[in-house]
């Protein structure tokens, strides 16, 4: 799959699928042109809505684009937690005017509806976030002449992920924006993330299938270092995130270099799974309540947080954000691409001039 890559995008750059209308249609097919590999995120979309995006794409491009897939997720037996949670957002409800969302409106995210349109009309590349598809599912996809990966946060998970037949792995550090991409949501390992280098070490070691990188990674001499440790591409999130074609909120944009916005943590609060965003207000406050209920949570919040967007209130919105979140620049995103492409090469450049050290201590 690494010359597989090669061929689709000859910058190792991919875009991070960003889920929540982030990813849209006119950055995949910006960051393609531009000779890396854009993504479209299907998560939160129904299936038709999935493949008007993907028709938007190959109107924009003729280039490689890839197609991210949530997971269905397990049901979550504990209502009572999800209950409670809800009474303590009731106050935020009354602030935004706005009812609570309904945390019963769906576990599977159209998954089937969506593999059988990617199925009918293939993309380039399909990936998989918060679990592992079926060996029958992932050999349909390479029927279907489409590559597939599958994100991972341990040296196990990416296991699991090449002996269910996957083309790669994405390596997800602990650094990266979002939705961490766990196997199983297992509260116990909450603060125990792997940060990106030592994640691609490790799974290197473990598989041998191709790994994509992500987490944190903003400049091109970051892309040189996930390839220096055994990947064969660099996926980055954040650092397309304030790209005018991204489809960010614009104060989300601008609260990746606000000085208010110092830091980032996982939080269940927007959620119920972890996931890294820029520390404000709702995340400090209800944060340490919220339970391991996903998409239980996240539907019961939506309400919440688009209120919070039409008021201008960052404090109550899920700013999703990577820890370089501070290094974003607002440039077009295909001159990013051709930014981080130059950026890379120079830091090649530079590791390949460097003497050779060795010989005896002093």
């Amino acid at each position: 799959m690494s010359s597989a890559l090669t061929v689709l995008c000859p910058h190792p750059i991919v875009q991070a699928p960003m889920a929540g209308g982030v990813s849209v249609p006119q950055l995949a097919a910006a960051v393609s042109e531009a000779g890396g590999l854009g993504f479209l995120a299907a998560g939160y979309k129904t299936a038709d809505g999935m493949y008007q995006e993907i028709k938007q794409v190959r109107g924009l491009t003729g280039r490689p684009f890839g197609v991210n897939v949530f997971m269905p997720q397990p049901e979550y037996a504990e209502s009572g937690a999800v209950d409670l949670y809800a009474n303590q957002l009731a106050g935020e409800a009354a602030w935004y005017e706005t009812e609570l969302g309904d945390p019963d409106s769906g576990r599977d995210d159209g998954y089937d509806a969506k593999l059988a349109i990617l199925l009918d009309d293939p993309v380039p590349v399909v990936s998989f976030h918060f679990g592992v598809p079926t060996r029958d599912v992932l050999d349909s996809f390479r029927r279907a002449g489409t590559l597939t990966l599958v994100t991972a946060t341990t040296a196990e998970e990416a296991l699991a992920v090449q002996r269910a037949g996957a083309d790669g792995v994405i390596a997800q550090g602990v650094e990266a924006g979002g939705h961490q991409g766990t196997h199983r949501d297992v509260p116990e390992n909450d603060g125990s993330g792997i940060g990106l280098l030592s994640l691609v070490a490790q799974i290197r070691e473990t598989v041998d299938i191709p790994i994509v990188a992500a987490g944190g990674i903003m400049r091109g001499g970051q892309i040189a270092a996930v390839l220096a440790a055994g990947a064969s591409a660099a996926q980055l999130g954040t650092a397309f995130l304030a790209s005018a074609e991204s489809g960010a909120n614009a104060l989300h944009k601008q609260a990746l270099t606000n000085p208010l916005f110092a830091r980032t943590e996982l939080t269940r609060a927007f959620s119920g799974r972890p996931a890294r965003g820029l520390v404000n207000r709702f995340m400090r406050e209800h944060g340490r309540y919220a339970p391991a209920a996903y998409p239980e949570v996240h539907h019961l919040t939506s309400p919440l947080r688009k209120a919070a967007a039409k008021a201008g209130d960052t404090q109550g919105m899920a700013l999703w954000a990577g820890q370089g979140h501070g290094m974003a620049r607002e440039l077009p995103a295909g001159q990013l691409v051709e930014v981080l492409a130059a950026e890379l090469a120079e830091a090649r450049t530079a590791l390949s001039a460097a003497p050779a050290t060795g010989g005896e201590p002093r």
